[in-house]
């Protein structure tokens, strides 16, 4: 279990830390420097922590899991979008530079690889653990955050993107939104394990397609 963790924390940490990050700096560079303004422009992982996206929902899903698999997210960083130069155009690329950011690492670390074996065995393992995970866990919050749900990433891009009577309709679901992904990330597979039934409805909206671009990811770098 210690070893499990020990390979699965530093990817997370790196993930979220960096997802965060890169709303804050993308908002200070389009006229918005509340993030800039409370530290949260930086790689420092304590500021971005959340008590349940990045200790409670992370070590339910490791102990829920066996210690096969582990997910969170970090504190939302602050953004004022009135104070972007233009609003509407600017939240979406806000919006858009997290998910950007976790593809970006995917990639790094997949080339990563090339270098393991320099290290010793015991080393080379243990980093190629961490190196897979952390593409994995980026290609998971690169679909996760990019689901078009309010406050998620992609529910911004939509809410940007939609003519106004549909934005302003989507954008309502907000004060609900951390509630349906708790429904529908938890509570919905508990249900369905009690009846038999196979309810993980987050595997099917965000593991498979996070595979499939991590084997793309894999393929497109010549890793195998």
């Amino acid at each position: 279990m210690l070893f499990t963790a020990s390979v699965w924390v530093l990817p997370i940490l790196l993930a979220v830390t960096l997802h965060e990050a890169a709303h804050g700096w993308a908002a200070w560079k389009l006229g918005d420097d509340t993030a800039k303004v409370l530290g949260r422009v930086t790689f420092n992982p304590l500021v971005h922590i959340d008590l349940f996206g990045t200790i409670i929902l992370p070590a339910l899903m490791l102990i829920g899991s066996g210690g096969s698999f582990m997910f969170g997210f970090a504190k939302p960083v602050p953004v004022n979008f009135q104070r972007l130069r233009q609003p509407r155009r600017d939240m979406v690329l806000v919006a858009l530079a997290g998910p950007a950011i976790n593809i970006a690492i995917a990639i790094a670390c997949v080339l990563l690889f090339n270098f393991v074996n320099f290290f010793p065995k015991d080393v080379s393992l243990w980093l190629t653990h961490n190196i897979f995970n952390a593409v994995w866990i980026n290609c998971l919050l690169f679909v996760f955050n990019m689901l078009p749900l309010p406050p998620l990433d992609g529910g911004r891009v939509a809410v940007g993107l939609l003519p106004y009577p549909l934005s302003t309709a989507l954008a309502r679901l907000e004060r609900f939104g951390l509630m349906i992904i708790v429904g529908v990330v938890i509570l919905l597979p508990m249900a369905g394990n009690e009846f038999g039934v196979d309810l993980n409805v987050f595997w099917w909206l965000v593991g498979s397609p996070a595979q499939t671009i991590m084997e793309i990811i894999f393929t497109l770098s010549g890793s195998g």
